[in-house]
């Protein structure tokens, strides 16, 4: 006992926890602090601690936010809609929420998009991403309201401008205004795309040559009625990816995390579709069951699966293309693809159907967003899909891929393209069926 008693005298006092020294500002930074303790932030940042910890802690992709402008704004609008949502609902003063809504405006429009380096594939189910946003929000209405970057003081980037909100609800609605929004680019790309094939059809109706099953010599067929199976292919995944881009208007805001809409008082979960649909000029529901919503991606999943069918369609388009431009002496020779530039570094004079085969390439690597997409969507366990930020990044990427490669298919090549009348005269009158 007193051998007891004596080691317990001369026992060190047991640490509360881990031993933080005072971080000093350096030139050009300035100190912030977290539950974890305290970091230097870039003096003239308008993002903060959180920030600094993500890209150190979770940047390896090199998809960052700043390189998906659409997804910057779609976010801001998002707190733009909450900041008047939490007003009405007595959570944020007047004041506060002026100052929130001319920051986000300023995002709106594309403003310091330097201010957004986080990694789009960060863990934490996007954290990183909302917390960004916020962070820059907060600086910018500081600043606004007389104060300075990095005191949050009088706006903080918890405690107003993500009022009412949580990362699983705000990320997700924002996600799926930028899929609205970025589609209607690609949809016209599709139907001028569709279009050019029709008026191609047309022009090649009396243009008669061989048809081919198996690759094998069949009957005699006009060169436009591939053309017009092309245009039908491609105009019917244009529609079926329109449906399943049309479900994304229904959204989970106001269910914060898990879809209970803990946090977020009734005042607040009453308004802020409407404030949202007011600023965005949308028309924006609720999903029938929140919890679904945060557990469930497969809204996002089938709009991924559409894109990699339309791209399994081009495949076979373009692949088609190549064949029938073959040649000009060894191949088939039907056609003949608009030239854009030199095919060859060694075999003068030789031209190859590169818009063909980008167009082949940009559908290998949709296909391969898509097989992501899917992934995300099979992991995401249990009460929240922590994923759904990589789901996001591919199907941004899927649409801004397709998106220029269609547009330039239908410009620098299909528009082109005209028949070898002479080979196609000789192909059909070979033919024994």
């Amino acid at each position: 006992m007193a051998a007891s008693r004596s080691l317990a005298t001369t026992r060190k006092p047991r640490s509360r926890g881990p031993i933080r020294k005072r971080l000093l500002a350096s030139p050009g930074t300035r100190i912030e602090k977290d539950l974890l303790g305290e970091r230097a932030v870039p003096a003239d940042a308008l993002y903060g601690i959180h920030t600094v910890r993500a890209v150190e802690n979770l940047g390896f992709s090199g998809r960052v936010l700043a390189n998906y402008p659409r997804y910057i704004s779609a976010l801001a609008t998002v707190k733009k809609a909450a900041a008047r949502a939490n007003r009405d609902a007595h959570v944020i003063d007047a004041r506060r929420q002026g100052a929130i809504e001319r920051a986000c405006d300023l995002l709106i429009r594309g403003e310091h998009l330097t201010q957004f380096p986080v990694d789009m594939l960060a863990g934490g189910g996007s954290i990183a991403v909302n917390m960004n946003v916020n962070e820059v929000i907060a600086n910018l209405a500081c600043e606004d309201l007389g104060g300075a970057r990095g005191s949050y003081e009088p706006v903080h980037p918890k405690i107003h401008v993500n009022a009412s909100q949580s990362t699983a609800d705000v990320c997700h609605t924002a996600v799926r205004m930028t899929v609205l929004g970025r589609w209607s680019g690609l949809r016209r790309a599709l139907n001028r795309c569709v279009e050019t094939f029709r008026a191609k059809a047309a022009d090649l109706r009396t243009v008669v040559t061989i048809s081919r099953t198996c690759l094998q010599d069949a009957s005699a067929v006009s060169l436009g009625e591939l053309f017009g199976g092309h245009a039908a292919a491609i105009a019917r995944r244009t529609g079926e990816l329109a449906q399943s881009v049309r479900a994304l208007a229904r959204i989970n805001l106001g269910g914060t995390a898990i879809g209970s809409g803990s946090g977020a008082s009734s005042s607040y979960r009453r308004a802020i579709v409407k404030r949202l649909n007011e600023i965005a000029g949308q028309k924006f529901t609720l999903r029938p069951n929140l919890y679904d919503a945060a557990q469930n991606i497969d809204d996002l999943a089938a709009v991924s699966a559409q894109l990699a069918m339309l791209a399994e369609v081009l495949i076979k388009v373009a692949q088609d293309l190549r064949l029938l431009s073959s040649g000009p002496e060894g191949g088939f020779g039907e056609i003949i693809l608009p030239a854009v530039q030199e095919g060859s570094s060694i075999f003068p004079g030789k031209i190859n159907p590169v818009i063909p085969e980008m167009v082949l390439q940009c559908c290998f690597q949709v296909l391969g967003c898509e097989r992501t997409t899917r992934l995300a969507l099979e992991r995401g366990e249990l009460n929240l899909n922590v994923f759904e930020g990589a789901a996001a990044v591919n199907v941004f990427d899927a649409i801004a891929m397709m998106d220029r490669a269609v547009a330039l298919f239908e410009e620098r090549c299909v528009s082109g393209i005209v028949a070898n009348k002479e080979r196609c005269r000789e192909l059909a009158s070979r033919t024994r069926y």
